[in-house]
């Protein structure tokens, strides 16, 4: 018989709700807050447990609190993540025809791109061949900036990439619609948007993950096929190096 839910789940997940994501540590935080206020058993160790009891009464519903990482520095996020809606269906209720047809040319352009990244040159190119209508570039970049505010797109010098919160919401969809080029990392088997991949084998593996997996390797091969990953490694201290 599944676990009842308590208040302490039921503050959780609304929190969690309105949040849209949340980092690992505020989790933990909010979770221990949970508990206490509501006079909950509370365990630092159970957070797994805690939100597996969530799942589980979610699961009549077709939703489910997911957890991934950041690409950008590989810490751990949950999101909640309705599982009956399928593409940018989650979106719709939020944004214009217009403005999610400029969301999934610049999800377009991200996921095909080598490195994981969209210039804001290239999407705001695109403003003026929608079919839905025409955008002006001044339009378009206002609704770049209203993606990076409600985290589903990150901006860093003028290039953006997929938040954490869209790879955990939109994973499947993405892996579906871009079977070709979009792959899993060889990890932490997540979604890798950002990533490096073996010349030899096609594995591809998060930067985090890069630099988690070759830390302390003089001479780092690629854990499919044991060739030497000739990729740069930024931030691992390789052994007498």
């Amino acid at each position: 018989m599944a676990a009842q839910m308590t208040n302490a789940h039921r503050r959780f997940l609304q929190v969690l709700m309105s949040n849209g994501i949340t980092e690992g540590s505020e989790a933990r935080k909010l979770h221990q807050h949970c508990c206490e206020t509501d006079k909950v058993y509370y365990a630092h160790d159970k957070l797994d447990d805690f939100i597996g009891t969530i799942n589980t009464n979610l699961q009549p519903l077709f939703m489910q609190i997911r957890k991934g990482i950041s690409e950008d520095n590989g810490r751990a996020h949950y999101a909640v993540v309705n599982l009956a809606e399928t593409e940018v269906t989650k979106m719709a209720s939020d944004y214009t025809e217009i403005e999610l047809e400029l969301f999934r040319k610049t999800m377009d352009l991200i996921i095909l791109s080598e490195n994981g990244f969209a210039s804001s040159t290239d999407i705001l190119n695109l403003a003026d061949q929608l079919k839905t209508k025409k955008m002006k570039k001044k339009e378009a970049e206002q609704v770049l900036k209203v993606f990076v505010e409600d985290k589903w797109l990150s901006e860093k010098n003028g290039e953006y990439t997929l938040h954490t919160r869209c790879i955990i919401e939109m994973e499947q969809y993405i892996l579906s619609n871009y079977q070709d080029v979009a792959r899993k990392c060889n990890i932490c088997h997540s979604l890798a948007i950002q990533s490096q991949v073996c010349e030899s084998c096609g594995i591809g593996m998060h930067l985090p993950c890069v630099r988690k997996y070759f830390r302390g390797q003089t001479e780092p091969r690629c854990p499919g096929c044991n060739e030497f990953w000739s990729c740069d490694t930024p931030g691992v201290d390789r052994m007498g190096s």
